[in-house]
């Protein structure tokens, strides 16, 4: 099926072009969320006769985007999750998750403008990319701790999983210290 663009799309096109596109896409996605048009002779004499206003407000979100994108890029919003020993989260952060921190934090951001491809399940600092307009993009930065002592020690650059590693040799001085504490009488 063959659209008009009514914005710019990732990986498809810019404002005003006519492209063409699977049929399942158009319908479920692009002209629902009106973000194209169907490319018929009626439809692109309209867009002709809008693509001044289209590209005002366009300008328009991009403008208030870009505020909002300056004072939210490099941001770090707190997470707290009960997490193992070894720091993997008994559940996991969700871009829900995070538009939900950035809310609390005085910024409206939905979750469908978090880019997550999988969702968090370690402990740590996590860098996360913002869509806030089909040209914009910013990076925020995402701390996952069991507690706020430990968010504060992860932003100094600690690492909050301490593991604690015993070698090969170790646990032979342990069992040969054993061994002689238990005398010549005990078989193996």
């Amino acid at each position: 099926m063959e659209v008009i663009l009514l914005e710019r799309v990732a990986k498809l096109g810019q404002m005003g072009e006519i492209v063409r596109v699977r049929d399942g896409y158009a319908r479920n996605f692009l002209l629902p969320r009106g973000k194209a048009l169907r490319a018929t002779e009626n439809n692109k004499t309209h867009f002709d006769g809008q693509r001044a206003q289209l590209e005002a407000r366009n300008l328009e979100r991009k403008s208030e985007a870009a505020a909002v994108g300056e004072k939210l890029n490099g941001q770090v919003f707190v997470i707290m999750r009960q997490a193992g020993e070894a720091g993997h989260l008994y559940g996991s952060v969700t871009p829900r998750d995070i538009a939900d921190a950035a809310t609390a934090g005085g910024f409206t951001v939905e979750r469908h403008q978090i880019e997550l491809n999988t969702p968090i399940k370690t402990l740590g600092l996590h860098k996360v990319p913002v869509h806030l307009h089909p040209e914009l993009d910013i990076t925020i930065e995402v701390n996952v701790a069991r507690s706020a002592d430990e968010a504060e020690r992860q932003a100094k650059g600690e690492e909050a999983v301490v593991r604690e590693e015993t070698s090969l040799a170790d646990l032979g001085l342990e069992v040969g210290a054993a061994l002689a504490e238990a005398g010549p009488d005990v078989e193996l």
